[in-house]
């Protein structure tokens, strides 16, 4: 595959990951988007409506009009933004709600960290599209609300997840497969990103501030002496698991770089560039299977390793690839971007029915029991991902570059 091929393959894999969302979840019959759709691209009538799905839709649709700097997605960016201001938002307390009905009449009303980090992150890229100070307004205040109710005051980070009136709840999960921990390594990863967009629009010190604190909380508590990220904490950062996820820390790599460049801040960027490098390094020697897709996971005490091909590390190892290729030339990267991307075009999207299959087993073959859209099956991992991709592969596109061999080894 050229650098040309690999560019137009993925710029061809954005129009379908767009198209299908655009005619496939918008939800015509009780407003807003539609909750789930399964396997077979059959909806799923009258499914719960999830903050995360809607808040990415926002994001997508508006990062989308941001690339290609055009109002084709308008229709679609103000849905996304007003469904998730008049059904999500909590008027009361403040913060947004987990999930609500079909009907949008809340279901979960707790506030999950996360949840808040998400909204801020879509609002902020969806402000940079449409310039919408109402947008702009409330991802301020949403970044009030985490760092007045969620963050550790004494220990530094934020805490997990909290009631509708933001007191302490007992089961801070986001999910039924994570430990029941205050402090996780993926929430901060997605405040991270969030104030790194909040901050681009806004250049706010504030912000700014913040999200210096973060970069440091990973440079210093997440990161371990063998180059992984660890996941779960307790308050006062005690390590919690022997898990590894690979999608983690790939995509943690490339959006810290992200974070320090937005920053402007040279000492930051020299930081993050550094372990990066060496996140990559590890990643490409443990987490890649013989067909070069990217294994789920692995629990570092017992050696367990989880062969599962979820989508979503697919993407982000090829964006953070692409990444470290620019900072060190060094054409491995570039080679193992590209024999991922083939993995995701042979493997990981549905060509009959469009979108990506959530996962594949370590032969390749498709779960069935999971969503093209859901709660967690979101069009912003893939379409992120095409869209830094390319813009990747258009800095210097002057620069002699060779043909991966199908062949060749990575070292």
């Amino acid at each position: 595959m050229t650098d040309q091929e690999f560019t137009n393959s993925v710029k061809f894999e954005l129009a379908n990951i767009l198209n299908y969302w655009t005619k496939n979840s918008i939800d015509q019959k009780y407003g807003g988007f539609v909750g789930r759709i399964n396997h077979f691209n059959e909806i799923v009538e009258k499914s719960p409506k999830g903050i995360i799905l809607n808040s990415r839709i926002l994001w997508t649709f508006s990062a989308a009009s941001n690339h290609y700097q055009n109002n084709n997605y308008a229709t679609k960016c103000n849905r996304a933004y007003n469904y998730l201001r008049d059904y999500f938002r909590d008027i009361t307390y403040g913060g947004v709600y987990w999930e609500v009905n079909y009907l949008g009449k809340p279901l979960q009303n707790r506030k999950q960290t996360y949840a808040q980090a998400f909204t801020i992150y879509a609002l902020s890229e969806y402000y940079k599209y449409s310039k919408n100070e109402e947008a702009l307004s409330w991802a301020f205040e949403l970044f009030e609300v985490l760092e007045q109710n969620t963050k550790d005051q004494k220990l530094g980070g934020y805490i997990e997840a909290f009631d509708q009136d933001w007191s302490p709840i007992e089961d801070m999960r986001l999910s039924y497969k994570d430990l029941n921990a205050p402090k996780t390594m993926n929430t901060h990863l997605h405040i991270l990103e969030a104030y790194t967009t909040l901050f681009e629009v806004s250049n706010n010190d504030k912000v700014g501030n913040a999200l210096k604190e973060l970069i440091n909380l990973f440079l210093e508590n997440f990161v371990s002496e063998k180059d992984h990220f660890k996941l779960f904490f307790s308050k006062n950062w005690k390590n919690l698991s022997h898990e590894v996820s690979f999608g983690h820390d790939i995509e943690t790599a490339w959006l810290l770089i992200h974070a320090a460049r937005i920053l402007h801040d040279d000492s930051y960027i020299r930081k993050t560039e550094s372990l990066s490098i060496k996140i990559a390094d590890t990643f490409l020697k443990e987490a890649l299977d013989k067909d070069f897709g990217v294994l789920n996971s692995i629990n570092v005490q017992t050696n367990e390793i989880d062969f599962d091909k979820h989508w979503w590390p697919q993407a982000e190892a090829v964006v953070a690839l692409l990444y470290v290729w620019r900072i060190t030339a060094k054409e491995k990267y570039l080679i193992a971007a590209k024999r991922i991307w083939d993995f995701i075009c042979n493997t990981i999207i549905d060509n009959s029915n469009g979108e990506w299959f959530f996962r594949v087993n370590r032969l390749g073959d498709p779960y069935i029991n999971e969503n093209k859209i859901g709660l967690w099956k979101c069009p912003y991992h893939n379409s992120r991902a095409c869209i830094e991709i390319i813009k990747q592969l258009y800095q210097n596109t002057d620069r002699k570059t060779t043909k991966s061999n199908a062949n060749l080894k990575i070292n």
